[in-house]
């Protein structure tokens, strides 16, 4: 609770003011320029506000919309949906989300905000993804949560959704940042893994109570993605992905970006080659990206995405080097290994025993 009653009157006036919608970060920004409290900006004359320039045209319906909004009655409702809210001047708010252009003047959030102050790294990627994605996405970030890095996403389908899971999994602490405010669930499926979040880890918003996940707030929203990261990590996108525009926006922030390489062939390697070729670091482990950031890693940066070859025979070894990151199917395996399919399939079998490659659905094998 003592988040909640720090600043709170401040708290109560911006919460207001946010849920005026049309006004943004950047028109509340410049109204707190001008006024210097949020209560102020609140109790201000339409005839003053109609002299700013930023206001000049939307004066009316800023003084229709406040007229209609109780300030204390939205305070009552945060706490009664049990959100916490901190507003930029406030002792707590994340230091590095602070530094971008336009930070948001109020964050809601479920967790536990004080672990925001630790590193952290990005990794988003396409909602529509394949199995490598999901699994490389995964794996990235228990090595990250290994190395005592947490891990910031949008909960989205696809990427994001396995980047959390990643972390949860290996008791790691993740942030995810919505599109819509906390009340909501977007994607809705996500509704098992949002409330894991909120317990464990930082569910964070900037939008108020009952804001719909509208397709302009995803874009917005990346920016705190970006803001809350040392770096930001592209796992599979399109030639137009959302994830390239938080790319974007760590660039604009001064973060370090990186991309994982796919398939030459595949529409969802297009993104992150492009970022590549432009300069952005490759990455094939955590290892890259304590490397960039000059983190020592306690055990000499001995993360990989490979499985220790360790321990496995010598026909394991061969079989193990026929088989690739993407699906192969068993007829193939035989075929290129040249042993008898019952020998094969009993190698697989040890392989898989092993945690050194996936069986999927149809009698595909992939490594891992």
């Amino acid at each position: 609770m003592s988040d909640r009653v720090n600043n709170c009157e401040s708290a109560i006036y911006l919460n207001a003011l946010n849920r005026i919608i049309f006004l943004g970060a950047k028109r509340i920004s410049t109204l707190l320029e001008c006024y210097g409290t949020p209560r102020k900006v609140w109790e201000a004359p339409t005839e003053e506000i109609i002299k700013l320039v930023e206001l000049k045209k939307s004066a009316d319906q800023f003084d229709c919309e406040r007229k209609s909004i109780d300030p204390l009655y939205e305070w009552k409702r945060l706490l009664n949906y049990n959100v916490n809210c901190i507003t930029l001047k406030c002792p707590g708010y994340p230091s590095l989300l602070k530094e971008i252009p336009l930070p948001p003047p109020i964050l809601y959030y479920r967790g536990n905000l004080e672990e925001a102050e630790k590193p952290a790294v990005a990794i988003v990627g396409s909602r529509r993804c394949t199995f490598y994605g999901k699994e490389t996405a995964g794996k990235l970030a228990e090595e990250l949560t290994s190395e005592g890095l947490t891990v910031v996403s949008g909960m989205a389908l696809g990427i994001d959704t396995a980047a959390h899971r990643g972390v949860l999994d290996n008791s790691g602490f993740t942030i995810a940042v919505l599109g819509c405010s906390l009340d909501k669930c977007y994607p809705p499926q996500n509704k098992d893994l949002k409330k894991e979040i909120e317990h464990s880890g930082l569910v964070i918003s900037e939008y108020p109570l009952g804001s719909e996940p509208l397709p302009y707030y995803f874009p917005q929203r990346n920016r705190i993605i970006s803001g809350l990261s040392l770096a930001t990590v592209v796992i599979e996108a399109t030639a137009k992905s959302g994830a390239l525009i938080t790319a974007n926006y760590a660039l604009e922030q001064n973060r370090e970006v990186f991309a994982v390489p796919g398939n030459i062939g595949s529409p969802y390697s297009r993104g992150c080659h492009r970022l590549i070729k432009e300069g952005a670091g490759l990455v094939e482990s955590a290892a890259d990206i304590l490397d960039a950031l000059y983190m020592g890693s306690e055990n000499e940066y001995q993360l990989s995405l490979d499985n220790s070859r360790q321990d496995l025979t010598e026909v394991e070894k061969r079989l193990l080097d026929i088989i690739p990151y993407q699906p192969l199917h068993l007829d193939n395996i035989i075929r290129l290994c040249g042993l008898k399919a019952s020998e094969a399939s009993a190698i697989l079998l040890s392989l898989e025993l092993k945690k050194c490659i996936r069986q999927t659905p149809g009698k595909f094998f992939s490594r891992i």
